[in-house]
């Protein structure tokens, strides 16, 4: 028996974007975050560009997710005003209108890659980290806001990580990335909030397997130490998508320059039984 009636078709999704427009940056491969946010906020109603830096766009990935999203690709480098101006205005006309959303998933340190320590950086990269990671942010909010390209309770959202609060060695310029980006978040939320009710907030998400987040030295032992240390275990990629669409849609309205933790209460944990009871000495 059909239990939904002849002309309705069982969905997966509940309809929480129907009728929004955004721009999603950063989706490369089926492994990053913003290609599972781009899915799951088709499922949910949505309609967005796509867009990356052209040398990423030239991969190729990215264009299965384009055609399985409906969605159109737009090439931007984020650090160029004039790349994100054009990205604006094309996703506006294409999509017919002002934006509902925005997801930053933009980071990469050129020091990571090439395994400088911090106490002994190359400053050109370090700018070029910020610049690109953190930077780009200021200047996406900057430009939706004098292009009036964002509607009144638009969401914005740029994924964070906890190395801004806390020290973790190797993670290296990227921590003060994401502690400038926090501080942006903050900043610019107060001000396209009080100009315009748009909201802006980071998530602050577990160690998570991509392609930027493998790239960091020692990454699988990390993910498996947070594992341990989280009660409720990593967050996922999927379960972080899951987290921006509901952040995305009208039922947080209010939420605003916000630095989420998701991360399977990893953020407040200070010791896990499990980890206590391998470092106590033996009993007899």
């Amino acid at each position: 028996m059909d239990i939904f009636g002849p002309s309705k078709k069982m969905s997966m999704g509940h309809d929480l974007l129907k009728g929004k427009r955004g721009i999603i940056f950063g989706a490369l491969d089926e492994k990053s975050i913003a290609w599972k946010v781009a899915e799951k906020a088709h499922e949910e109603g949505a309609i967005f560009t796509l867009t990356n830096a052209p040398v990423a766009m030239r991969m190729g990935a990215i264009n299965r997710l384009a055609d399985a999203t409906n969605s159109e690709l737009i090439p931007a480098d984020a650090t160029s005003n004039e790349d994100l101006k054009e990205l604006f205005s094309k996703s506006m006309e294409v999509l017919g209108g002002p934006l509902d959303f925005v997801l930053h998933s933009i980071g990469m340190s050129p020091n990571v890659r090439k395994r400088k320590e911090y106490t002994g950086l190359n400053y050109d990269w370090y700018h070029k980290t910020l610049d690109i990671s953190a930077m780009s942010f200021h200047r996406v909010l900057s430009i939706a806001m004098k292009m009036d390209a964002l509607n009144e309770w638009a969401s914005v959202l740029a994924l964070s990580y906890i190395a801004a609060q806390r020290v973790f060695p190797d993670y290296n310029d990227m921590a003060d990335a994401k502690a400038l980006l926090e501080a942006i978040t903050r900043n610019f939320g107060y001000q396209y909030g009080s100009a315009k009710k748009v909201r802006i907030n980071t998530i602050s998400q577990s160690p998570t397997v991509t392609t930027a987040g493998t790239g960091v030295k020692g990454f699988d032992s990390f993910m498996s130490f947070a594992e341990s240390m989280s009660p409720l275990g990593n967050a996922t990629a999927d379960e972080c998508a899951n987290y921006c669409v509901m952040m995305f849609s009208d039922f947080t309205r209010k939420v605003t320059m916000q630095n989420l933790f998701h991360d399977g209460g990893f953020s407040y944990t200070g010791v896990s039984q499990g980890l206590m009871e391998r470092f106590s000495p033996e009993q007899e």
